[in-house]
């Protein structure tokens, strides 16, 4: 089972790199579960962690927002392979044309997400910083 990310400090230490995997709409962000804040774990189950970045910017409806986060956790569900361990975020980086998707929840927009996200989540590796345990100092 996947654990959520929640807290911000949880997120900042995801975003702190560089994006592992990209596609025209999304990037995807990865950090091992070894990071320590103040001495405590911000990962405290060893297990994979997901978090959705939706920013306003590149979907405006709140209705759209929610139709991709839900895309997105459904997709990291159902995978055949599951995420490895490690702390992964799913960034919106650009809009999704509202000239080609009309309806903010359209079928169209959903398997054109889902296909994306497919894509993002195969090309899915650990960066070499978390393969070796390297600990990168986030606060």
């Amino acid at each position: 089972m996947t654990q959520r990310l929640r807290s911000r400090p949880q997120f900042q230490a995801v975003m702190a790199g560089a994006p592992v995997a990209k596609t025209p709409h999304f990037a995807l962000h990865c950090v091992a579960l070894d990071v320590p804040v103040e001495g405590k774990p911000l990962f405290p189950v060893a297990d994979a962690w997901l978090g959705v970045l939706l920013p306003k910017r590149w979907a405006r409806r709140a209705v759209t927002r929610n139709a991709i986060r839900r895309q997105i956790y459904e997709v990291a569900r159902h995978r055949s392979a599951p995420l490895p361990q490690a702390a992964w975020v799913v960034r919106l980086r650009s809009e999704f044309s509202r000239k080609l998707f009309v309806s903010a929840t359209s079928d169209a927009l959903k398997l054109a997400v889902r296909l994306e996200l497919e894509q993002l989540l195969s090309r899915a590796r650990l960066p070499k910083a978390a393969v070796s345990g390297e600990v990168r100092d986030v606060v």
